[in-house]
């Protein structure tokens, strides 16, 4: 049998990577608060923010993966494995995302306009009712 050692270590992270990979996540951290509370409305890019919070988001997992899950000294294959992974994941949503804007116009909009009106509609027609009902409570 060969020689095979447990609980051996590979790569043992110096102190400064994890105390500078500590202090990049912090600093994104604030920059993703930061771009949460940008107005993109005035540039008539309303869905900016959301882009900007997941790129941002996406550089986050980037060195989470390559500092803490030890990707950056760990065989080449597996970061193929990772890279592949992480692209037919953007694939399945932006297929996902695609298919939500093809069948938006089907979907309640958010025009109260018809809603509103059917509301009014019920409301009249219960009006008569309910001016009945406390009408017979009042007999009693």
């Amino acid at each position: 049998m060969g020689k095979h050692e447990h609980g051996a270590v590979d790569h043992i992270v110096p102190l400064k990577v994890l105390i500078g990979t500590c202090a990049a996540l912090l600093f994104l951290t604030a920059v993703t608060v930061w771009v949460a509370e940008l107005d993109f409305n005035i540039l008539n890019i309303p869905s900016m923010n959301m882009g900007l919070a997941l790129a941002v988001a996406s550089l986050k997992v980037f060195i989470v993966t390559m500092i803490f899950m030890h990707l950056r000294w760990d065989r080449s294959f597996i970061g193929f494995i990772f890279v592949i992974s992480c692209l037919l994941v953007f694939l399945f949503i932006g297929f996902a995302l695609m298919d939500t804007g093809e069948n938006q116009p089907n979907m309640i909009p958010g025009n109260s306009v018809p809603v509103q009106q059917q509301l009014d509609k019920l409301m009249t027609e219960a009006a008569p009712a309910a001016a009945t009902t406390s009408q017979v409570d009042g007999d009693q």
